[in-house]
């Protein structure tokens, strides 16, 4: 059985926040969401690693298949004409 940590925001990278034009953003809301989805992704990833590698997988697959995922998301609100 795998033990489980509890991680935060000091355990992951956290970017500053800019917008389209490259100005970092202001609202503290909107930076606090952003800051706890990124931690949220990296302890699912961490978990997904951390399981994959206790059944027998190669490390280097899943952080290839991880690697994957984000490279291939879809482009959020763009136009379709």
């Amino acid at each position: 059985m795998a033990i489980r940590r509890t991680y935060t925001d000091k355990d992951v990278q956290l970017p500053t926040w800019l917008d389209t034009a490259g100005i970092p953003l202001g609202c503290l809301e909107k930076i606090k969401m952003l800051n706890e989805n990124i931690a949220e992704i990296n302890e699912m990833c961490q978990e997904a690693l951390e399981d994959s590698v206790l059944m027998g997988c190669d490390q280097k697959q899943i952080r290839d298949v991880l690697l994957n995922l984000v490279r291939d998301l879809q482009e959020p609100f763009k136009d379709s004409a």
